[in-house]
């Protein structure tokens, strides 16, 4: 179906958001060579360039349902939006290390993002923590959570999970409760309450945080889902925290992911007759995890330099910098200028997205561009 009601490009991204089963890295890879547009045009008519056929096996089975429009007036019904690789609030930073895992042909990066809420997706890449753990959550569990989550937000991280009963939900009422953001990644469309009971509380995170999922609207809960989102919960996160875990389970599951991509995990450990916490005892004692017992120690995960000790909150000017911006402004050194190519590859950035965090930075005072070379701003 084609429609003029959105952007050429914003259908395109939609049609390919649903064409095939996320993560796809045949969908991402022909999209990165020709565009969104007529990737979605060569998937439509089985015409793809060579090189590419394996991706005319990954859409087989949706290709002749474009339900883009459908997709996209669903979503700005409830006030969402479709957030692409080509968007500025795309968080290229976190969601990188997907591509470099332990996965088949970078099939671990989302194609997209959904998004219901306030929240920019690269501000709450930028500072924030997972936590996480069992549905069954103890007494002991929920009085940690409560306590984290709060102590969390109070010092200026969003708070992401998954939504679900236990752990999931006390953390994001404790962050709603204490007046900041977190974050709920479903496994199901961002238009659908799960678990049902939970509305209300989805509802409140949507006012104020952000609901984020890969699948289109629409799309029902499933188990290899719960999995699949499991991997975005981690490389959304500057650290995860694993508040209660049994010893299989998703938090188990979301955690080493965390450790395949690099980040920071930290595990709280509970009584030592809890079968709520022997994953979380077994990830301490073999040494893949931290041993986590307040705020303190969940926020030094994720600034280990000293940069999170407790009251300092987000006090520094660049506290509210994207992971780029952040890349670029410490890319220029204390003294003298540099030029945009020296801090494209001091950045590891391309040319196009320094000029684009450059004007952000000089826009906030940050910088300043002295006879062509970039400084950092002395006042």
């Amino acid at each position: 179906m084609v429609s003029g009601k959105y952007p050429a490009e914003m259908t395109a991204w939609a049609y390919l958001a649903r064409v095939a089963e996320p993560p796809c890295a045949d969908v991402i890879a022909l999209v990165d060579q020709v565009g969104p547009v007529d990737a979605a045009s060569a998937i439509r008519t089985r015409a793809v360039p060579d090189g590419h056929e394996p991706v005319l096996a990954a859409t087989a089975a949706r290709h002749e349902s474009d339900r883009a429009t459908e997709d996209l007036d669903a979503a700005a019904a409830i006030g969402a939006r479709l957030v692409t690789r080509s968007d500025p609030e795309w968080p290229a930073w976190a969601l990188l290390a997907l591509g470099q895992a332990d996965t088949a042909a970078r099939g671990g990066e989302p194609l997209a993002l959904w998004v219901r809420g306030p929240a920019r997706l690269d501000d709450l890449a930028a500072a924030s923590v997972a936590l996480i753990g069992s549905r069954a959550a103890s007494p002991y569990g929920g009085h940690v959570t409560q306590m984290l989550a709060s102590g969390l937000s109070g010092e200026g991280f969003a708070v992401i999970s998954g939504g679900a009963f236990g752990i999931d939900g006390v953390a994001h009422r404790a962050v709603v409760a204490a007046g900041g953001v977190t974050a709920a990644v479903m496994a199901c469309g961002i238009d659908r309450d799960y678990p049902a009971a939970h509305s209300a509380l989805l509802a409140e995170i949507a006012r104020t945080g952000a609901i984020i999922s890969e699948y289109p609207p629409g799309t029902t809960a499933a188990k290899h889902r719960f999995l699949t989102r499991n991997r975005l919960v981690a490389s959304l996160s500057g650290a995860t925290v694993v508040v209660e875990a049994g010893r299989r389970s998703g938090a188990a599951n979301t955690a080493a992911w965390a450790r395949k991509l690099g980040r920071p995990l930290g595990a709280v450990p509970g009584p030592v007759t809890s079968a709520t916490s022997v994953g979380c005892h077994r990830m301490i004692a073999d040494g893949l995890a931290v041993l986590v017992s307040d705020v303190a120690s969940a926020v030094n995960l994720v600034r280990p330099d000293g940069g999170g000790d407790i009251g300092r909150g987000r006090a520094k000017p660049t506290d509210g910098l994207s992971a780029e911006q952040l890349r670029v402004h410490d890319a220029i050194p204390g003294r003298g200028g540099v030029g945009i190519q020296e801090i494209a590859f001091a950045a590891g950035l391309e040319v196009p997205a320094v000029r684009a965090a450059l004007a952000r930075l000089d826009i906030d005072g940050l910088v300043e561009n002295v006879g062509g070379q970039w400084r950092l701003a002395t006042g």
